[in-house]
């Protein structure tokens, strides 16, 4: 059952549901197909074969769920990434956050292919088989930074203007394009909202109770967390998982499955130096100033928008209320209850798919 709600050039959705079973590895493709008639109307099509960049065959198990990935150079990266549907779909990009990786998608993904579009979903820098191009590099977490990687990608692909979603690190860097590259982001889902940040504005202390939630940044802060989380990255992001989504039943595979991705070799140098730079304890590259001087005005976002939230979110994450007005095109804000919490995508992923399909909808008929 949906509630709606609806405010001025606004609306806000509650889906209601028990708490689905759906949360393990991915299904059949006869019950995908048969849960996207089910969610979100009309009989799935039949999926294309994706074109081919260059394969590269999942380690481990990373990429089972969605087949071989493929691999291209943008930008400072060698970017690896899942690709589904047909090649001349619609496009959607997907970004991922931490301490996730492309199998948040792993269920949204196809059902988005079977309605015919060409779904891409990437590993972000640190993360699966991306890697850095030079050795030398700054092995950089800055929000700026992974905006320019997205909008690299694209170029490399050759995609103008796609729909973005995403979650956590992946909501912030689909809010980044969208405000600063609005021409290459044709609509846009954004879990937990408008997450774009500013060094100057995370200078102000919190509440007790929000910095509590914040413990794992303070804790990367130190030497300690940074031996800690190489020492324990598994066991921390599984505590992650378990505080964020404390109703989300995944299984040891489901974590796993994900985990093999925090083996690159530059994860933990990205997320230390992300959560560092975001206090001002690390420097960032002077290559970016001048985007993230726009990104600390908090721009507004204009193009179509859909955000999400989860009802038993137990990470820290935004009130709608503080961020609708970021928002100046067309907007709705979505409430996803029983029992969803900070993964959505993975979660919920009919209603993840489902806000894609709408917020397309919602936008002008141009295609990418």
């Amino acid at each position: 059952m949906t509630k709606v709600a609806a405010e001025p050039m606004r609306k806000i959705f509650q889906t209601d549901k028990a708490a689905p079973s759906r949360r393990g590895l991915l299904g059949a493709a006869a019950l995908a197909a048969a849960t996207l008639e089910f969610a979100l109307g009309g009989p799935a099509r039949g999926q294309a074969k994706p074109s081919s960049v260059r394969d590269v065959p999942g380690k481990g198990g990373v990429a089972a769920s969605f087949g071989p990935l493929k691999q291209i150079d943008a930008g400072v990266l060698s970017i690896a990434y899942a690709e589904l549907g047909p090649a001349d779909g619609p496009v959607v990009l997907l970004l991922h956050g931490w301490p996730y990786d492309i199998h948040t998608y792993a269920e949204a993904a196809p059902l988005l292919a079977t309605r015919g579009y060409r779904v891409i979903v990437p590993y972000l820098r640190g993360y699966g088989a991306t890697r850095f191009l030079s050795d030398k590099a700054l092995r950089n977490g800055q929000q700026a930074a992974l905006g320019l990687d997205v909008i690299a990608l694209m170029d490399a692909l050759k995609i103008q203007s796609a729909v973005l979603g995403g979650c956590d690190w992946g909501a912030r860097t689909v809010d980044i394009v969208a405000a600063l590259w609005p021409e290459r982001c044709k609509a846009l889902v954004s879990v937990s909202g408008y997450l774009i940040g500013s060094r100057e504005a995370n200078k102000a202390p919190l509440p007790p109770a929000a910095e509590f939630q914040w413990w794992y940044q303070y804790y990367f802060a130190t030497e300690r967390g940074r031996a800690g989380y190489t020492a324990n990255r598994r066991a921390l992001a599984e505590l992650i998982w378990r505080t964020a989504s404390p109703k989300w039943a995944f299984d040891e595979a489901t974590f796993e499955r994900s985990a093999a991705a925090f083996d690159n070799p530059d994860h933990v140098d990205v997320v230390i130096h992300n959560y560092r730079w975001r206090l001002g304890l690390a420097d960032g590259e002077a290559i970016y100033d001048a985007l993230e001087a726009k990104l600390a005005g908090f721009p507004p976002i204009k193009v179509p928008t859909i955000t999400l939230e989860g009802d038993a979110n137990g990470a820290p994450h935004p009130d709608p209320k503080n961020y609708a007005a970021r928002f100046l095109g067309p907007y709705e804000h979505r409430l996803i209850s029983g029992g969803i919490g900070h993964n959505l995508p993975q979660e919920a992923p009919a209603d993840f798919a489902r806000a894609i399909i709408d917020v397309d909808a919602m936008a002008p008929k141009a295609r990418s």
